[in-house]
């Protein structure tokens, strides 16, 4: 019977509509529940990412070989999930369902005040599998984050528009007063200067290089903010561009573009036409941008995520879902 009174939300910081149960039956219900209305937003986020958190210390031999645990920091309530461990954050609301989130921190469990305890527990333990999955993948997402993590030395390698990029210290001039300029060339037989000799680049493959008008000494913190300045123009020059080719297909138009460092959100659209994408995006491949562009000028249209709003992506962008995944599971580097 508590079926009947649970809608799961299963969502992984996803925007699209979650699986839908029947709603509570109002006559077992404490009173008639008022019909939920949809929050007016000033602005409609595109599918947000977990922010990186704090560095994991190195696991002991004796913790590797300790059985399975995902344990949020705030986590109050906890269950065995098919032998492992899940400690997860319980919170109490005025809303008519049960909720499940997974983010960086762990599991989250949302649910009404009236319903009981035990009949929480099975509702985990009813979607355990799920639970479980989403776990996992947001901990191999979380290590992937970290090897993604950019030592800033000469030679480092950076991703930009899905390609790596040779960051390379050449104190000569300053590249016409931007302080960095990509050049692309053929690796020869021979290690380039600024090469990683870790990584070399295969000889007669075009290879990257960034030359970055620094001295040899610069610190990895000026090495960080020259080529983090210099992707933030590339980002707002790409973006502009991408904005006004999709523009005309959706039949809207867009008044101002914004940067962000958000680290919850790719992007956000206002119903004034102003548009915010994270700068982060130009590690990422053109179509991958694109679909982030498309996202938002939809909400010029459709300032939800109905049906109708996806039908509006999917008219300009048929691949949207697959693009959609790519941002979701490819690893960017921390900033």
């Amino acid at each position: 019977m508590m079926q009947r009174l649970l809608q799961f939300t299963l969502d992984l910081f996803d925007s699209e509509p979650p699986e839908v149960v029947a709603p509570p039956d109002k006559t077992k219900a404490r009173g008639k529940l008022p019909p939920v209305a949809a929050p007016a937003a000033p602005a409609i986020p595109v599918a947000p990412f977990e922010s990186p958190g704090p560095e994991l210390p190195p696991q002991t031999l004796q913790q590797a070989l300790a059985p399975a645990t995902f344990r949020h920091p705030r986590a109050d309530r906890e269950l065995l999930l098919d032998g492992i461990l899940v400690a997860y954050e319980f919170r109490r609301g005025k809303r008519r369902t049960i909720g499940f989130s997974v983010g960086a921190d762990g599991l989250t469990v949302s649910a009404p005040k009236w319903v009981p305890l035990y009949d929480i527990d099975k509702a985990v333990q009813e979607k355990s599998g799920w639970i479980l999955k989403k776990l996992q993948e947001t901990r191999e997402r979380h290590h992937r984050l970290e090897a993604a993590r950019i030592d800033w030395r000469d030679g480092t390698t950076i991703p930009f528009l899905g390609e790596q990029v040779v960051v390379v210290i050449d104190p000569r001039h300053a590249f016409g007063g931007v302080g960095a300029e990509l050049k692309r060339h053929v690796v020869q037989a021979q290690l380039q200067p600024g090469a990683d000799p870790q990584n070399p680049a295969l000889p007669g493959v075009a290879q990257l290089t960034l030359h970055v008008g620094l001295p040899q000494n610069a610190t990895a913190a000026q090495i960080q903010d020259a080529v983090q300045a210099w992707l933030m123009r590339q980002a707002k020059r790409l973006f502009t561009e991408r904005l006004d080719h999709f523009t005309p297909q959706l039949g809207v138009q867009w008044r101002k573009l914004s940067l962000s460092s958000a680290g919850t959100r790719w992007g956000s659209a206002s119903a004034d036409g102003s548009i915010r994408l994270n700068w982060r995006l130009i590690h990422f491949r053109q179509s991958v941008i694109d679909y982030v562009v498309v996202h938002e000028l939809s909400h010029l249209r459709v300032m939800d995520h109905s049906p109708r709003f996806w039908d509006t992506v999917r008219a300009v962008m048929p691949d949207y879902a697959e693009l959609r995944g790519q941002l979701k599971d490819e690893a960017i580097p921390r900033w």
